[in-house]
């Protein structure tokens, strides 16, 4: 009798439980509503390299790891919490370039200033004298498809010399490349220099450059690429694996680019058409395509990031007096607005747009264009409040 009627209690018990798990669980979001997540199609083994790079994107490091002694994070998803944008409170530090001379302060631990350090170590300050910037981590979804448009569909992009006289002048950032990457099939080289495409200046050739800059430059960790500690200057042994930096560019590589929401609402159909109408679609170039990739799901495919990965002189209020290889100090890389929507979702609530986040509204980030983009600015101005409304809102469904 005392059995059955502890059997009857436990199992009420059960039943109670089973009534509130079901009616306190969360809706999984919608695919359209998160960055991370692989591109649709990789093979077994692609998944499996896909997720040793997510573990290793999210690992921290420790001393005992090869952190510092001298860094800015001691983790990379630490700057792009879920593969999204970062904010000012965890933003980078560039210093020692004013020109495209280059950095001149690199014997004085440029060109990232490292603002922590492990005990018994002092952080760097910035050397007086230097130009600097304040730059805050960009999303890293979608950067396969960028990595893998063609050179020849980049210089045809640009129109350095402003031929068309549209007011417009993207160019490519032709830099110099190290000798640890491996080009891309079918590059091009000018003067000895090869187009990079990644970084707020687009100075980095490739998500391998990239990669291994940010593991050096932000956590102060050695790699065979990147070999020089920036604390002694001295090259040490290897802290990160090859194979761990190779299994993170892959993870970025086929990380999905970002989905449209809201695609179908008058309001977002109508603000695209502004969009286009202003001119900020000659920049934010709604459709890019691959070329040939070795990872059979990025080749030959459309895909739309908005942007044209060119630099363009951005104006006064944009100019930092600091560069990177041979950009000037007002020009930028256009921005991927692709996934702009749910960059409040990784910047806690709030927006922080432009490359240092001062901006704290799509607005505020549109009043801040100048140079090459100051008509379209002139223009989104003259729109009425509605009109607006709905550009904000077809911005919003990227």
């Amino acid at each position: 009798m005392k059995f059955n009627f502890l059997t009857l209690i436990i199992v009420a018990l059960c039943l109670v439980l089973g009534v509130s798990c079901e009616d306190t669980l969360i809706p999984a979001p919608n695919e359209n509503e998160l960055l991370d997540g692989p591109i649709e199609g990789l093979t077994t083994a692609q998944q499996i390299q896909f997720l040793s790079g997510d573990e290793a994107f999210g690992d921290v490091f420790t001393i005992e790891k090869g952190l510092g002694p001298i860094f800015v994070a001691n983790q990379c998803a630490s700057c792009h919490a879920g593969d999204g944008r970062g904010t000012p409170f965890v933003r980078f530090t560039r210093f020692g370039q004013p020109d495209t001379l280059g950095n001149q302060f690199l014997d004085m631990g440029g060109p990232q200033l490292q603002h922590k350090a492990i005990p018994g170590y002092l952080p760097e300050q910035l050397p007086a004298g230097a130009t600097f910037t304040d730059l805050i981590a960009p999303p890293v979804t979608g950067l396969g498809f960028l990595d893998a448009v063609s050179d020849v569909d980049l210089i045809a992009l640009s129109d350095p010399n402003d031929a068309n006289g549209d007011g417009i002048s993207g160019r490519p950032h032709w830099n110099n490349i190290p000798d640890y990457v491996t080009l891309r099939p079918n590059s091009i080289s000018q003067n000895g220099r090869y187009i990079s495409r990644f970084g707020k200046k687009g100075a980095a050739y490739d998500l391998l450059h990239q990669t291994s800059g940010a593991y050096n430059q932000d956590m102060g960790v050695t790699s065979l690429f990147e070999s020089i500690d920036p604390y002694s200057g001295l090259e040490e042994d290897p802290e990160v694996s090859t194979q761990t930096i190779n299994d993170v560019v892959f993870y970025l590589k086929t990380l999905k680019a970002p989905l449209r929401r809201d695609e179908s609402k008058p309001e977002v159909i109508y603000g695209e058409q502004l969009f286009s109408q202003i001119q900020c679609a000659s920049c934010h170039m709604p459709t890019l395509n691959t070329g040939y990739s070795p990872i059979d799901v990025l080749s030959y495919k459309e895909f739309h990031p908005y942007t044209d990965l060119l630099l363009h002189d951005m104006g006064s209020e944009l100019d930092d007096s600091y560069t990177e290889g041979f950009a000037e100090t007002s020009e930028w890389k256009t921005p991927p607005l692709w996934g702009l929507g749910l960059s409040k979702d990784a910047q806690g609530g709030s927006y922080f747009l432009i490359h240092d986040g001062r901006a704290l509204s799509i607005e505020a980030a549109i009043l801040l264009h100048g140079g090459e983009a100051e008509q379209a600015k002139s223009k989104y101005t003259q729109l009425s409040e509605i009109e607006k409304q709905q550009l904000i809102a077809f911005l919003e469904s990227l």
